[in-house]
């Protein structure tokens, strides 16, 4: 059974929070994943500072939400982040989950390594900053040696990407090919795991 751990980076109850929720249930459904979910609406999540207090001390020097962010990333095999697109990228709130990861990475240097990764965003433009915004999150999962999915060509390339028209959930409902996308993105997502996973068991045994 597949752990996937789903967050969404919008500070809103809005699109990002429905497309997370329905990925995971989509995972329940049709993958049997045990699933979690975290949301950054109304967390405390101060910014990295850049203090190096992790890399001395083996833990960040702040004490928030992120805990719960940090707990998800170890017990998950694989990682679905969900941002909207402010200012034609990843939302403040999403980065600043990518940035204080490295707190985790300091601590446990390996414990990203063979986990997959992909990555979802919605706009309220058809064609707002979407891409960019998956491509900062792929780009975090390489950084910290995960293997970073996305859905395929034909239809899902990079990522689930959606159109809100700045609709909220009721806009990303709405926009079938988004949910094209973010199913294929899940199927692959879950599908890549499986086949790393029988392919490091084989070569062990």
């Amino acid at each position: 059974m597949v752990k996937l751990f789903g967050i969404s980076g919008s500070p809103r109850i809005a699109a990002t929070e429905w497309i997370i929720q329905e990925a995971l249930r989509y995972a329940e459904e049709k993958w049997n994943a045990e699933t979690r979910y975290f949301s950054v609406r109304g967390k405390k999540l101060n910014f990295c500072l850049h203090c190096d207090h992790c890399i001395r001390e083996g833990s960040c020097i702040h004490d928030d939400a992120m805990r719960e962010v940090y707990s998800g990333f170890e017990w998950a095999d694989a990682i679905l982040i969900g941002t909207p697109v402010y200012q034609g990228t990843l939302s403040g709130q999403a980065k600043v989950i990518l940035d204080r990861m490295r707190a985790f990475a300091a601590s446990k240097p390996h414990a990203l390594r063979g986990k997959v990764g992909a990555a979802v965003a919605d706009g309220g433009d058809r064609i707002g900053g979407q891409e960019l915004a998956i491509r900062a999150i792929t780009d975090f999962y390489l950084i910290n040696g995960m293997v970073p999915v996305g859905g395929g060509p034909f239809g899902a390339n990079l990522g689930a990407t959606f159109w809100s028209k700045d609709k909220g959930a009721d806009g990303v409902k709405e926009d079938e090919e988004g949910l094209k996308s973010l199913y294929k993105t899940v199927d692959r997502l879950i599908d890549v795991w499986l086949t790393l996973k029988n392919k490091f068991y084989i070569s062990r045994y």
